[in-house]
């Protein structure tokens, strides 16, 4: 049997291990989300690119193939998060993460329906805001991290927010074994999240073509760019990302609008719903217009490459492990493996004494 490290987090969750599937939009869906529960971790479904019909029907066939403890992604700003939040509460989801900060109303209500809500940050003041909201537990990406990232390394920003707060925080951005989760221990998380190791596993519904694409880069193999949508994203270096990174201000705009009319007719939604969520998305933040339109690059692109294949129109967003990633285990292996490791590496490091002086 494997290995079990009980902390904050398996506690507070329920789960067995302190292994976190993170929320990956076309990625994260039932299949890889159920493995993960299965083994023991706590796999969080991606909503933000399914619409509501879609999330319902997700957490129920998520439901079918596992009786375990598992999450939901929520986007904070969308139009329907309350709604969301309500199915949630219905269907008895254990957790709600957010990329963003919730509302203070909607944490409460959620809190008080029994579901846990773990925001994600990347920064220092945003953990301590969402803890005083009564958030649960947070996330703490560094600038490792694949998808939209910030600019301090895991090494730095998970230190500095565990002395912060008081809640239990899990350490994303940099995490593929066991010594990373040993190290995120010892500077006092409650666990680690993981996407890139997750998208590169049997479970994952990414095309095998788009997985070798992955396997094949090194550490130098990511860049952080503003071309997809107008704030920091770190995807796999490509063709496409270079000429994205190469175009001007108005040919990405025109591309990101054809790009909200494609993801417009794929969810059903109507223009003025894209507005609203539009409206949504800059209040509190520094966007321009123009941003929010380049925003809905984002899904459609990701899509391209995750779900089509398209590694010649699709974005990749990675993680800078995927350097040092060579390998497409099951879920079960990834998890097991990590936690294993993780043990011994405590077990020798409590071997370690400091000689007299």
């Amino acid at each position: 049997m494997t290995a079990r490290l009980e902390t904050a987090l398996t506690r507070l969750a329920g789960v067995r291990h302190p292994v976190v599937q993170t929320g990956m939009g076309w990625v994260a869906g039932p299949r890889l989300v159920a493995a993960t529960a299965e083994a023991g971790g706590l796999g969080i479904l991606a909503s933000a690119t399914m619409t509501y019909p879609e999330l319902e029907a997700a957490i129920a066939e998520t439901r079918r193939r596992t009786s375990r403890p598992f999450g939901v992604n929520l986007r904070a700003d969308a139009v329907d998060a309350d709604e969301r939040g309500d199915l949630l509460i219905r269907e008895g989801v254990r957790v709600a993460s957010f990329a963003l900060a919730p509302r203070r109303e909607l944490i409460g209500k959620l809190k008080d329906a029994g579901v846990l809500v773990v925001p994600s940050v990347g920064a220092v003041r945003h953990a301590e805001k969402v803890a005083s909201w009564g958030a649960d537990a947070v996330v703490v990406q560094g600038g490792e991290g694949g998808g939209h990232t910030g600019g301090v390394a895991t090494t730095l920003l998970l230190p500095s927010v565990v002395d912060a707060v008081d809640i239990p925080v899990i350490a994303a951005g940099g995490f593929f074994d066991g010594r990373g989760l040993a190290a995120a221990l010892a500077y006092g998380a409650a666990g680690v999240a993981m996407g890139t190791r997750f998208l590169l596993t049997r479970e994952s519904t990414v095309p095998e073509a788009v997985k070798r694409e992955y396997l094949a880069r090194g550490l130098t193999g990511t860049v952080v760019t503003t071309r997809v949508d107008g704030l920091p994203h770190r995807v796999l270096r490509t063709d496409l990302v270079d000429r994205l990174e190469r175009s001007g201000p108005v040919r990405g705009l025109v591309s990101a609008v054809a790009s909200a009319a494609r993801f417009r007719r794929l969810t059903g939604l109507s223009w003025s719903a894209m507005i609203r969520e539009g409206l949504a998305m800059r209040h509190g933040r520094d966007l321009s217009w123009a941003q929010v339109i380049m925003a809905a690059n984002t899904p459609m692109l990701l899509r391209a490459g995750l779900v089509e294949g398209r590694t010649d129109a699709g974005v990749l967003a990675a993680g800078q492990v995927v350097g040092v990633i060579d390998d497409l285990p099951t879920v079960a292996e990834v998890i097991a493996g990590v936690v294993e490791q993780a043990t011994e590496t405590i077990q020798r490091m409590g071997g370690l004494a400091m000689a007299d002086r």
